[in-house]
């Protein structure tokens, strides 16, 4: 289903053309207002209700599942993406001579804590080489054997959107033994993803990218064979019995059930849970399915302009619906995305020569052929 242009239920400036939704989302109006609710909160707490940011972040545990195909159970509230790995790093076994699985210029966040655990281990980073036509899935495959023990993969490259069959490469992992951890960071809320079909071991997906939440929130899906890990934390929430007081001489000794053992400290943010509340429900109407195909129209509007040119452009079947990277004849300018800013138009320069166009809701063709007519501007 294509959803109408949603350019009403954001904040859009004349004069702007925003395609870096792959960096950051603008807040839905809704979202907005929900903040100033939050806010209204720490500006005056004497007038607030405590029970309300505890059962908001159980309902956005119960939200973002949904999203994903898994139940809130599965869920942890967490605050990046970095912190979602680490949670991971802390509980997966690994030894000397075994490897860790990686693609070429990987996230750093879904690096750093995988290359400390190797140095710690005795492993080694195993990192799958960048394929040309931009189906990563091959590359991956061939990469993982006997000493794999965990893989830690996006569902698509950051800086262009090509993918990686998740589910083939699940299968895989399970058929060696490793541990599979997803970054979704760029794919979650934006595209249909089911945890019960890829059957990871983790995923965690940063929030104010495609879910459209505000900064330092995050959400880490925890199968049910990890949920009796250790967190990096210890608080009041992620301990059995949350209802506990804090006046309590005797505290529980146990963790939550479920993935809320690994929920981070402050979990119950006064402004950030009613925000994400606001913008999950949102995309739950919105549905990710809808957002993706509304969303393929626009890139591959894109792509067919950028071969127009003579750029490179990886086949639509290798990359997601709701981004792209096309790379021109000539490398552009290290500044072309402040330069395409003062003209009015938001995009990204990613890996040296790819220029990522992110478009969302609030654009149209009319936003990607002019962003195309300001790049000949400035690539003649």
């Amino acid at each position: 289903m294509l959803l109408e242009n949603q350019s009403h239920m954001f904040e859009m400036e004349d004069g702007v053309t925003y395609l870096n939704a792959a960096s950051y989302t603008p807040l839905p109006k809704a979202t907005y207002q929900a903040g100033l609710k939050g806010l209204a909160r720490k500006y005056r707490p004497w007038a607030m209700n405590g029970a309300e940011p505890p059962a908001e972040a159980e309902l956005i545990r119960s939200l973002f599942g949904n999203l994903v195909g898994a139940p809130a159970s599965d869920i942890a509230i967490v605050s990046s993406t970095s912190y979602g790995v680490a949670v991971m790093a802390k509980n997966l076994p690994i030894s000397t001579g075994q490897e860790i699985v990686v693609i070429t210029d990987q996230f750093p966040s879904n690096i750093f804590s995988w290359r400390h655990l190797a140095k710690e281990t005795g492993a080694s980073l195993k990192v799958a080489p960048r394929p040309e036509d931009g189906n990563w899935t091959p590359n991956v495959l061939d990469v993982i054997g006997p000493n794999t023990a965990i893989t830690a993969l996006p569902p698509c490259h950051w800086a262009d959107g090509t993918r990686l069959d998740l589910e083939a490469i699940g299968e895989k992992c399970r058929e060696v033994g490793a541990a599979l951890c997803i970054d979704s960071t760029q794919t979650a809320g934006a595209m249909p993803m089911d945890m019960s079909r890829i059957q990871p071991d983790f995923m965690v997906a940063s929030a104010y990218k495609w879910l459209l939440c505000p900064y330092t929130l995050a959400f880490l899906y925890v199968a049910p064979h990890r949920q009796n890990g250790t967190p990096l934390e210890q608080h009041r929430w992620n301990m059995a019995n949350v209802q506990a007081e804090a006046t309590e001489v005797e505290y529980p000794e146990e963790f939550a059930n479920g993935a809320g053992r690994f929920d981070m400290g402050e979990r119950n943010n006064f402004i950030n849970m009613p925000m994400a509340v606001a913008s999950l429900e949102q995309l739950a109407a919105w549905t990710p399915a809808a957002i993706q195909e509304t969303l393929r129209g626009l890139t591959d509007m894109a792509a067919d302009l950028a071969r127009g040119r003579g750029w490179g452009v990886v086949p639509d079947k290798n990359r997601v619906g709701h981004f792209l990277g096309v790379r021109p004849s000539s490398p552009p300018p290290v500044n072309i995305g402040a330069q395409m800013k003062a003209k009015g138009f938001h995009i990204s320069l990613r890996g040296g020569n790819s220029i990522r166009i992110a478009p969302y809701l609030f654009n149209d063709a009319s936003d990607i052929q002019r962003t195309f007519e300001a790049l000949d501007d400035l690539l003649d």
